[in-house]
């Protein structure tokens, strides 16, 4: 199973080590394919992991090219990027979520999309909370595997990434 296509525009567009991540995720759900009917596992958090961390490494370098962060904040240890695309952390400097596409009700929309499953496919995935202990099913799963991959499609197809409208 591969989740984007090898033809596609951001297929070309992710960098390496990007498209390294994706590959492994795809062997991860492969294999947990074949046995998810007849093992049962509490938690499917795991098969969300290379896929959110591909995000990660997609958003900051979709951000450098875009213009919001600098060089030396894309190689910088301390760049967060929840707190940078955080629509209610608009008092940051570095706050990029107004500035995704030009701005305007397009660059908001896809902005809107990226926070979503950033905060749905990586802070309430990984984030452990005593009080709303949340574990993933299977299809659960899935569908934040394909919403990430949906939101940095629309983030390529509707940004004028390093001059050209992908």
């Amino acid at each position: 199973m591969q989740v984007i296509d090898r033809t596609s525009t951001l297929w070309q567009y992710i960098k390496p080590e990007i498209r390294e991540l994706i590959e492994d995720g795809e062997i991860i759900l492969n294999f947990v394919y074949k046995y998810h009917e007849k093992e049962e596992i509490s938690d499917y958090s795991f098969l969300v992991f290379p896929f959110s961390k591909a995000y990660e490494g997609f958003l900051k370098g979709f951000f450098l090219d875009l213009g919001l962060i600098r060089e030396e904040e894309y190689f910088s240890d301390d760049i967060r990027i929840g707190r940078i695309l955080n629509p209610y952390f608009t008092h940051e400097k570095a706050n990029v979520f107004n500035k995704v596409c030009g701005g305007g009700k397009a660059g908001t929309e896809v902005a809107h999309r990226l926070w979503n499953i950033w905060k749905r496919g990586r802070n309430l995935v990984f984030h452990y909370f005593p009080h709303n202990y949340r574990r993933l099913g299977y299809d659960e799963a899935l569908d934040i595997i394909n919403e990430v991959i949906g939101a940095m499609n629309t983030a390529v197809m509707h940004c004028n990434v390093d001059g050209k409208k992908h």
